[in-house]
């Protein structure tokens, strides 16, 4: 990382921040709700298929606004649009703390999937326009390496929390933490530039033209199957992710401290897995990082869940499970990038992006729901598996793309 750091330019090097910042303080905020799930059962007398849906809700409002967000860019600007984005998702988790019923969780978690996906859009759009494009896909990887940092600081903080606190109080706590990113506005509005554009020769058109621009001749296969791809990438994440700290603790029985630790090691493998994934992107190609990463995640997810493994072993296995699921995740802003003309790049990126998560919405609803009659752990391991398996087709259909050198965008900015 440090190499192309150092070749970089301030702009650059303020554009990677504010994206890594945002980031990571949007897997702060989406984390906690995965860690606080057992408190949730407790305090709403809810079911398991209960919270999987409030996951699922999350995802599938993200869904639109990462495609909403992304258009917003297109027509306003990169800047402008990732400051609103920031700011939705701080207030509607901090509002979370206070929710009295489950009904309005269930609303201000659709809230917060809206700002969670369209900040990703955003963000990642402006870090592949600013950045020059033999080091895109180094910085991207090390840009979703900050889904790690605020995965670990979740992690760090319900430890603390529940184990100070009483659980119909410390998920209240965690959730009221989510308005720290709402902070990182004013390092946005100070430090970043919109990405250099051309004149416009005629109006920008408008928000719903742009919205249904990605649906044209010339990008709907990459539109497709980006989508199928973003389908797999998230759907295998949230099968994994959403449920594990809950698999940790009620069936292989740890207690929080314990199963913050085995989250740890899969943390530190998911940041290495994402700083890796983005220099073999640049190396060997979006295609070919894209299908190692998948069909290893493919078979460590299986051993993991399925092998007969001691609590040590797990705890070893837990390294390559996390440095796998990162690479995907880490692979997609860079590719999504590089399959759009600028004039609808924030809109197509947003769209694949989350796309996925309007399918994969339901991985964690079926987990909950499958549990009930196979047991967590597989209905876990075959959610992923089955999810994983669908990057694979997906990376077959796709063009490389590896370092393709923008354009200019041929719409104006109103940032």
């Amino acid at each position: 990382m440090a190499n192309w750091y150092s070749e970089c330019s301030p702009l650059e090097r303020r554009t990677f921040w504010a994206s890594f910042g945002g980031w990571g303080l949007d897997a702060l905020d989406v984390q906690m709700f995965s860690l606080a799930i057992p408190a949730l059962i407790a305090a709403f007398g809810i079911s398991k298929a209960d919270a999987g849906l409030l996951g699922s809700v999350t995802l599938f409002f993200g869904a639109f606004g990462g495609w909403m967000g992304g258009a917003l860019g297109d027509r306003f600007g990169r800047v402008k649009a990732l400051q609103i984005t920031v700011a939705t998702f701080a207030l509607a988790t901090f509002a979370s703390a206070f929710a009295m019923t489950y009904t309005q969780l269930v609303i201000l978690k659709a809230i917060q999937g809206i700002g969670f996906g369209a900040e990703w859009a955003c963000g990642a759009v402006l870090m592949a326009e600013i950045i020059r494009a033999e080091h895109r896909g180094k910085a991207l990887g090390a840009v979703q390496s900050a889904w790690a940092v605020g995965w670990g600081v979740a992690v760090l903080l319900s430890a603390l929390v529940f184990t100070y606190a009483p659980s119909d109080i410390g998920w209240r706590i965690l959730f009221a933490v989510g308005l720290v990113p709402a902070l990182l506005i004013l390092y946005i509005r100070r430090g970043l530039k919109e990405p250099p554009r051309a004149a416009p020769s005629e109006a920008a058109p408008p928000f719903f033209a742009t919205l249904a621009g990605i649906f044209q001749r010339d990008v709907l296969r990459a539109t497709l199957i980006g989508g199928l791809f973003g389908i797999g990438a998230h759907g295998g994440y949230a099968a994994l992710t959403t449920f594990l700290p809950t698999y940790l603790r009620e069936v292989r029985h740890l207690s929080v401290l314990g199963s913050s630790a085995y989250l740890a090691v899969i943390i530190v493998a998911f940041f290495c897995g994402c700083v890796v994934s983005g220099i073999i992107s640049d190396r060997l190609g979006r295609r070919a990082n894209a299908a190692l990463f998948a069909a290893a995640c493919v078979v460590t997810v299986l051993v993991y869940i399925f092998a007969p493994l001691t609590d040590g072993q797990m705890l070893v296995l837990g390294f390559p499970l996390g440095f796998f699921s990162a690479g995907i995740p880490a692979s997609m802003a860079a590719l999504f990038s590089e399959l759009y003309p600028a004039g609808v790049r924030g809109t197509g990126v947003g769209f694949c992006y989350n796309f996925g998560r309007i399918i994969s919405a339901a991985f964690p609803f079926l987990v909950g729901f499958l549990s009930d009659h196979i047991g967590l752990g597989p209905a876990i391991g075959i959610d992923a598996a089955f999810a994983y398996s669908l990057v694979l087709l997906a990376v077959l259909m796709l063009p490389e793309t590896r370092g393709k050198v923008f354009e200019q965008a041929a719409i104006g900015t109103h940032a």
